[in-house]
């Protein structure tokens, strides 16, 4: 397996530093409170508002507990849309200090800086296509996927400066395999040599290698194991985990587990969880577990995963948000590993569970004021 890429040195060199200059009160973490004190963490989404997309941020306490802290302007417009399909259109940097948000309706990419007293907005730029959905940052390189509607949609790339702004890559765009393939989400893999985009319509993944200036090559198209791939996440040696929608039909949802060590490759085939319309994946800090939301009948399922990169359904059930309805979205989990958080549209609330030892979930409270146009999750 490939744990270290050639971006690691950098990687190392930027991680150092960050901690000294967060030993030395310079720069503060997730989270921060109004008043200037750190507390545990926090927890942001978006609103996803054609009038005018915002940021919603809640302070999270260490027991878990949020409370909305403030609303955010973006700069830019979301669609109203009350289901945006796809996996990280709000995503926190590695360090904390900046949080990068996707205008789905204005085609903007807007990049705050985490402060102490709440977000700043820094920059609103374009995303190098049409209907941005999804984002995943690695160090200064960030890239994007504009879904592109019925056309042909594409991946952008761009540096992040220290003054939270954008610098495109050039030479950075690629295509999608098809017209209209619906894409859900990008990631780069985790010793950053490579892209991955999950496409809906086609059932497909797609990969790209990375060169030394961070421009993407050698696109490969792979059939994903199971109909409608949708969320995925990596554990640190490189399995990613993805859930399969199976075209929405009920009872019917799956998930699979992949590798791109050695060149792509099936590991576990489609599991099912025996719920519906599965789309969101969380790994677990410890990596034996991953978390998968079903937003046909508002329920979390949840896998274990071996060493060897096989996943096992654990429990169909393993949570629920409004039970039977078309409810929970977006799900993420905090840096320490201890909460799983999940926005739900029918409740308008952001439901949290403590992660146990066992990889069971337990309910620590439901907390208010999410608009049901609500998208993305980062913690």
């Amino acid at each position: 397996m490939h744990r270290f890429g050639k971006r690691t040195h950098r990687l190392l060199g930027a991680a150092l530093a960050t901690a000294f200059l967060a030993s030395l009160g310079v720069i503060a973490t997730a989270g921060a409170a109004r008043d200037g004190t750190l507390k545990s963490g926090a927890v942001y989404a978006m609103t996803n508002d054609a009038a005018g997309n915002e940021v919603l941020a809640y302070d999270r306490a260490p027991d878990g507990s949020l409370s909305l802290q403030g609303t955010y302007p973006t700069g830019g417009e979301g669609t109203s849309m009350i289901r945006l399909s796809s996996q990280g259109p709000v995503v926190l940097s590695k360090d904390g200090r900046h949080l990068l948000v996707a205008n789905v309706g204005s085609s903007e990419i807007s990049v705050f800086a985490v402060r102490r007293d709440g977000l700043e907005l820094r920059s609103v730029v374009p995303s190098g296509g049409l209907t941005p959905n999804s984002i995943t940052v690695r160090g200064d390189v960030v890239y994007v996927l504009n879904n592109g509607g019925m056309g042909l949609g594409n991946i952008t790339g761009f540096h992040l400066t220290n003054q939270s702004s954008l610098v495109p890559i050039a030479r950075s765009t690629r295509t999608l395999s098809a017209p209209g393939s619906d894409p859900a989400q990008v990631s780069f893999t985790p010793d950053g040599d490579s892209l991955v985009v999950t496409e809906k319509a086609t059932s497909r993944i797609l990969t790209w290698r990375l060169t030394k200036s961070d421009e993407p090559f050698g696109r490969q198209v792979h059939d994903s194991d199971g109909v409608t791939p949708f969320g995925f996440d990596f554990t640190r040696d490189g399995t990613f985990v993805v859930t399969n929608a199976e075209e929405g039909v009920v009872g019917k949802a799956t998930a699979s587990s992949y590798t791109l060590d050695g060149g792509f490759r099936t590991i576990s085939g489609s599991v099912p969880d025996f719920r519906s319309e599965v789309c969101w994946t969380v790994v677990s800090k410890d990596q034996r577990y991953a978390y998968v939301t079903n937003f046909g009948d508002g329920t979390i399922s949840s896998y274990t995963i071996a060493s060897d990169g096989s996943i096992t359904l654990l429990e169909s059930i393993a949570a629920t948000t409004t039970f039977g309805k078309l409810s929970i979205r977006d799900a993420d989990r905090t840096k320490n590993g201890r909460y799983l958080y999940a926005i739900d549209i029918t409740s308008q609330m952001v439901h949290g569970w403590a992660i146990e030892k066992d990889g069971s979930l337990t309910s620590i409270g439901e907390f208010p004021g999410l608009p049901e146009t609500v998208a993305g999750l980062a913690t």
